[in-house]
């Protein structure tokens, strides 16, 4: 299967406004930043690959598993984070101490989609805060190569 990149960026675009909901994942009523990345497999692959444990609303966890980067590498495309393209999935640490716990979908190379507490699902810049806390970067099962 062939997944057009503009394709994940227009799913992922159609999310925006989506209110801010602790692992929920439904468009448009609630999504937590992992739930927009669920969302996305469903609309684009099909039904999710494995069912989720409970997890924490926040950043706060210390020295825990790395849960979510494992789940990305059983599912999803590695990619350098240098290397990564719109529709890409980036997955931030929040400080040096804490596991990989916030997701985000490239939209360009200035923007990313992600929903976090306080919010809705939202377009918003890639700065350099989150550029130094992206700690690995994935590619959607199928995703077209980006052009160089």
């Amino acid at each position: 299967m062939s997944l057009p990149r503009g394709r994940i960026v227009a799913a992922a675009r159609a999310w925006i406004g989506t209110p801010y909901q602790h692992q929920a994942s439904v468009r448009g009523v609630g999504a937590d930043c992992l739930g927009l990345v669920r969302g996305l497999w469903r609309e684009l692959i099909g039904p999710e690959p494995e069912t989720l444990p409970p997890y924490a609303p926040d950043w706060t966890d210390r020295g825990g598993a790395e849960a979510l980067h494992s789940a990305f590498e059983r599912w999803f495309e590695r990619v350098e984070v240098a290397d990564a393209a719109p529709g890409d999935v980036i997955l931030f640490r929040i400080d040096a101490g804490s596991p990989i716990k916030h997701a985000a979908v490239l939209m360009s190379a200035q923007t990313i989609a992600h929903a976090y507490w306080g919010r809705a699902v939202v377009e918003s810049r890639f700065s350099p805060w989150w550029r130094a806390r992206a700690g690995a970067a994935f590619s959607f099962p199928g995703a077209e190569p980006w052009p160089n």
